[in-house]
């Protein structure tokens, strides 16, 4: 039932409805959703989530942030905010919500009060590496509060931006390019992969190799984390998985919601789907990347001990 009923709200339907519509699937269960008690239901998300939304952070750690703005169907009033959203993976290797609110996808005034807030509430230590889109004012934002993370760029989004750019014809063809950077071994091999996809495409299409160009360090960054992280921090998916059903199970209604009412509801499924999440793989690496130990192309290194006897690691 959480899941269906800040759907059915994202989906624009009225309270007085919502009996009629959860029928077919609750039968006489349905019965008991009057407008009322949805009035109620909704009145409690609503303190529960202002309560989450300022709860303590004190003592956590995050490794890891993935971050995106998400532009759901269902509108604002405010039509030109989104959704912003950062998910992090604590220091045992879970996943959290770590923040959603409204603001502005490339604003980095909107990104810089929601990373702000999260310092101000205990979030002291800096994440080692964040992970999202480059058009997001997020990392602007990021470099004033939290200055040491790492940047690494979402794959799925370049790929998406630079394929854009190029005709469909060869579309194809670039894509499998484009992996080949990405899954590469090591950076050095990513290194050529890319320049022969640079030196393929910059005289026709100079717009879809500048695009990739312009984020070529940040794009490779997870080089220097455990190749068992690779999976996860090369792109965005743990955001853009669990808003995947929610974008296509929605559509613009006729009237704009709150912003109270969006983030209520995103808030709610976004709960209910951490509660499924898996755990980080390869998180027991994740205190060595607390630590500071250096990883080359995804491996461990050894270090001296005090001794001066080679050791790795510990």
């Amino acid at each position: 039932m959480n899941d269906f009923l800040p759907l059915l709200y994202l989906k624009g339907i009225s309270t007085n409805d919502f009996t009629e519509t959860l029928a077919p699937i609750f039968g006489n269960d349905a019965k008991n959703l009057s407008p009322g008690v949805i009035s109620r239901l909704k009145t409690k998300w609503e303190g529960e989530y202002e309560s989450w939304r300022k709860r303590s952070l004190k003592g956590k750690r995050y490794v890891y942030f993935w971050a995106d703005g998400i532009h759901l169907q269902a509108r604002m009033e405010d039509s030109a905010e989104c959704v912003l959203v950062i998910i992090g993976v604590n220091e045992f290797g879970n996943k959290e919500l770590l923040a959603i609110e409204a603001g502005h996808r490339e604003s980095k005034a909107s990104w810089l009060c929601l990373l702000q807030d999260i310092k101000q509430r205990g979030l002291k230590q800096a994440p080692e590496l964040a992970v999202g889109d480059g058009a997001l004012g997020f990392w602007g934002a990021l470099t004033e509060v939290y200055g040491d993370t790492k940047h690494q760029r979402c794959w799925f989004h370049k790929m998406g931006n630079v394929l854009d750019k190029l005709p469909k014809s060869v579309n194809s063809a670039a894509k499998n390019q484009l992996q080949d950077i990405w899954m590469a071994p090591t950076r050095d091999e990513a290194y050529r992969a890319f320049d022969h996809f640079i030196k393929l495409y910059e005289a026709k299409y100079p717009k879809a190799t500048d695009c990739l160009l312009k984020d070529k360090e940040e794009l490779l960054a997870f080089y220097d984390f455990p190749a068992e992280h690779w999976v996860h921090i090369r792109t965005t998916n743990p955001i853009e998985s669990t808003f995947a059903s929610v974008r296509h199970r929605t559509y613009k209604s006729k009237g704009a919601f709150s912003r109270t009412t969006i983030l209520t509801m995103v808030f709610k499924l976004c709960d209910n789907a951490e509660k499924h999440w898996r755990r980080l793989r390869g998180f027991n690496y994740l205190a060595d990347v607390i630590r500071g130990v250096k990883f080359v192309n995804g491996v461990r290194q050894e270090v001296k001990n005090g001794s001066g006897n080679a050791g790795v690691a510990a």
